[in-house]
């Protein structure tokens, strides 16, 4: 009796501390990567009080996307006019509300716009500060938001900045502030780092734009090289190691090489090591790829990120029996949700020649191309951050771990949506000879004009 109970303690010991092994997955994206993330607002005489309140109501709509906490984003405020003003210092407030409370109650300065010596008085005393340097490795972020020409020098108080590693977003209001200016405070390029709106009833229309160019700076550090300006994003060719365990095949284009997949391959790696802060909520997903026969009847995801427990994260699936593609992402009212393309164009994807597939994932829809050209678009339901405690694939069968013989030449996800008009298929052999061959020098042909092989696309 007693040597039975024994050994039924000791086997439910072993199984917690086996069990305690098991890592509990973990949800990321942009509400929950570490940031200290400063707002640099004029407050300056030029503004009014309603235009200030409708800039303190911004900042609320943009930091309210964001998990303030910790472990995660904190938000200091500088109220700025000949002096700065530190409101809110890093690390005060600790959940949203207190923290939507607290600017709220900004009170309005007045005064001259002193540009320059806000951006260094953030530098020295909010980034600067011990408890900030000391800390372990946090995204320094600062947003500058003003609607005048600054009379002191923000030049070298940028500079500086950002020899201390701290990202400069400049936003302009009005006529009064110089372009110039605002790209002397912004980092490089100003396509990025530089907004501006004709007046603060304007503002609004853009803090979606805001915050989804502060995710795409705090989730997505890597540039892929050769993309206009560097994009930020993910090249799944270089990370999944693809170009290195597979077989090197003639690509699209004669300059242009692809990776033949094979059945004894297995393109699986843990999705931390490929998403480490998951992924934002818009993007732009591209495949330059080619299904031989068997491949072009077969049913598999050609990408795939996996919860620890199997649910499909994110998931592109191509279907050769009834020519369609599945879109498969997260949902906040399910634990995942599919949107299924089947136009006619798409059919093109499975004739057995190369093709590009895009996908534009923006909030609450999704737009599919092939070849350049506008299949169609879809809604889709809120998303939420992604598990990546799980494993990542590509070309698997539905369900189970064969991987599908398929040529890849190109695997990317790009953080910043506009790249989709930037990623042309001037890499597909009949769109450079329709569209691109007045603007592509053959020997580099992604290097097509983007935006007229993205409007002649669309026009033929």
């Amino acid at each position: 009796m007693w040597t039975w109970m024994f050994s039924s303690l000791i086997v439910c010991v072993l199984f917690l501390h086996i069990s305690g092994f098991q890592q509990e997955d973990t949800q990321a994206g942009c509400s929950t990567t570490p940031n200290d993330l400063a707002f640099i607002i004029d407050g300056s005489s030029s503004l009014g009080i309603p235009n200030f309140e409708t800039a303190k109501r911004w900042l609320i709509n943009i930091t309210s996307g964001f998990d303030v906490s910790t472990r995660h984003t904190q938000v200091a405020v500088i109220q700025y006019s000949d002096t700065p003003r530190l409101e809110i210092p890093l690390g005060k407030h600790q959940n949203s509300q207190e923290l939507i409370e607290a600017i709220t109650s900004i009170s309005y300065l007045g005064g001259n716009t002193r540009t320059g010596r806000a951006i260094k008085f953030a530098t020295d005393h909010v980034f600067g500060m011990p408890n900030r340097t000391s800390q372990s490795p946090r995204n320094r972020i600062a947003v500058v938001l003003t609607d005048g020409r600054s009379q002191d020098d923000v030049e070298d108080a940028a500079m500086e900045a950002r020899a201390q590693n701290i990202v400069l977003f400049a936003v302009g209001v009005g006529n009064e502030i110089s372009n110039s200016e605002l790209v002397s405070v912004a980092n490089k390029p100003p396509s990025t780092y530089v907004l501006h709106v004709e007046d603060y009833k304007s503002i609004a229309n853009i803090w979606d734009l805001m915050e989804q160019k502060l995710c795409e700076e705090s989730m997505c550090p890597t540039r892929i090289p050769g993309t206009v300006n560097d994009q930020k994003g993910f090249d799944l060719m270089s990370l999944m190691k693809i170009e290195q365990v597979a077989q090197k095949v003639q690509g699209s284009l004669i300059s242009e090489k692809a990776s033949q997949l094979s059945a004894h391959m297995d393109i699986t790696h843990n999705t931390r090591e490929i998403f480490p802060e998951g992924l934002p909520p818009a993007f732009v997903f591209v495949a330059t790829l080619r299904l031989k026969n068997p491949a072009h009847w077969m049913k598999f995801d050609l990408l795939r990120v996996l919860s620890q427990d199997g649910v499909k994260q994110i998931a592109v699936t191509l279907n050769g029996a009834d020519k369609s593609v599945t879109f498969t992402c997260t949902s906040t009212l399910k634990k995942e949700q599919t949107v299924i393309f089947n136009d006619r164009g798409i059919k093109r994807l499975f004739d057995t020649d190369w093709h590009q597939l895009k996908f534009l994932v923006k909030y609450k829809r999704i737009t599919c191309f092939v070849d350049g050209a506008y299949m169609e678009e879809q809604l889709l339901d809120p998303v939420v951050p992604i598990y990546i405690n799980g494993k990542t694939q590509v070309a698997k069968k539905i369900n189970i771990e064969t991987t599908v013989p398929i040529m890849l030449q190109k695997l990317r996800i790009y953080c910043d949506p506009q790249q989709s008009e930037r990623e042309t298929a001037c890499e597909i052999y009949y769109v450079v000879r329709l569209v691109c061959w007045f603007v592509v020098d053959l020997a580099s042909p992604s290097w097509c004009q983007p935006a007229w092989c993205f409007n002649l696309i669309r026009f033929f």
